[in-house]
């Protein structure tokens, strides 16, 4: 996490869903509050930064050539994962009615306006500099939060997101969704086992979790993938972030298993194609190396 702002690419996540908003009539995922809360000063800074190569100093490339890079590189893995979570989320509310939606690192998530379930309470975990420009965004934008809506800041390194979550009204013995989208790619699994743990911690049996992750080469046939996969990981490397090398589909169930929690919907990149870009006459298509998964806590889990 990247202090006193939001990290670049979760900027650039933002940007995507702004971009296909405005520019894309064959939706992935609708969210057409995306560019008024990111503004056209931070739209803007984003468009460039992919114009310029990712480097803030080359001479800006054609519009045609920027909207090619966004639509191959910056925008499907951020459409495809917020359009799963969030029919899953839905789902998993016809299913329970009154239940706690936990958002972790929200960043720019404009669920909270988008939202007209009043059985969906709300909480928002992030960055305490990042939630405060949020605000002071929602703020500018004179918009209303309802009172289902908690903001939850977590300084993850010096604070324990399961005690704010406590502290901000979370209710353990409520059914819980948690989304974790776009994390996984900088953590190795036994840091985002940690995150796992809270989580089962804070969950009654049928409570879920829904998050992205991209795969270890040797996960996959034939041992290697695609240069797209190798050019978005030197995009992030250029923006100060690195990704970390992913993780294979043993482990990850393997991990979730040991904490309580059974995987209920799985999909392979295949998958992911064939559910949200088959049929698409853009650049866009899935990616190569990622996997969506929800999985449901099953059991209590004895940490002693």
């Amino acid at each position: 996490m990247v202090e006193k702002q939001e990290s670049a690419t979760a900027k650039l996540c933002a940007f995507a869903r702004a971009w296909h908003a405005i520019h894309c009539r064959d939706k992935i995922f609708e969210d057409d509050l995306a560019f008024d809360i990111m503004g056209k000063a931070e739209y803007d800074a984003a468009y460039d930064t992919v114009s310029r190569g990712f480097d803030g100093f080359s001479e800006p490339f054609s519009r045609e050539d920027t909207e090619e890079i966004i639509a191959e590189y910056i925008a499907p893995i951020p459409l495809a994962r917020i359009h799963f979570a969030e029919n899953r989320l839905h789902e998993f509310a016809a299913k329970y009615g009154r239940i706690q939606y936990v958002i972790c690192g929200a960043g720019s998530d404009t669920f909270l306006f988008r939202n007209d379930d009043p059985d969906i309470e709300i909480f928002e975990i992030d960055h305490p500099d990042t939630q405060r420009y949020k605000l002071s965004r929602i703020r500018q934008l004179e918009w209303n939060i309802r009172q289902n809506v908690h903001f939850v800041p977590v300084d993850f390194e010096k604070q324990c997101m399961k005690d704010q979550l406590l502290r901000s009204g979370f209710d353990p013995q409520k059914p819980a969704f948690f989304s974790i989208l776009g994390v996984t790619y900088y953590l190795t699994l036994d840091v985002f086992s940690d995150t796992l743990r809270q989580i089962a911690e804070l969950s009654v049996p049928g409570s879920a979790v829904v998050f992205d992750y991209p795969m270890k080469k040797r996960d996959r046939s034939g041992g290697g993938f695609p240069e797209r996969v190798h050019r978005l990981e030197q995009i992030t490397a250029a923006l100060g972030e690195q990704m970390r090398g992913g993780y294979d589909y043993n482990e990850v169930s393997r991990a979730l298993f040991a904490l309580g929690f059974q995987i209920d919907t799985y999909l392979t990149p295949e998958k992911v194609q064939a559910e949200y870009f088959e049929g698409r006459t853009d650049r866009m298509k899935a990616f190569e190396n990622v996997s969506l998964l929800s999985a449901t806590y099953t059991a209590g889990y004895d940490y002693e």
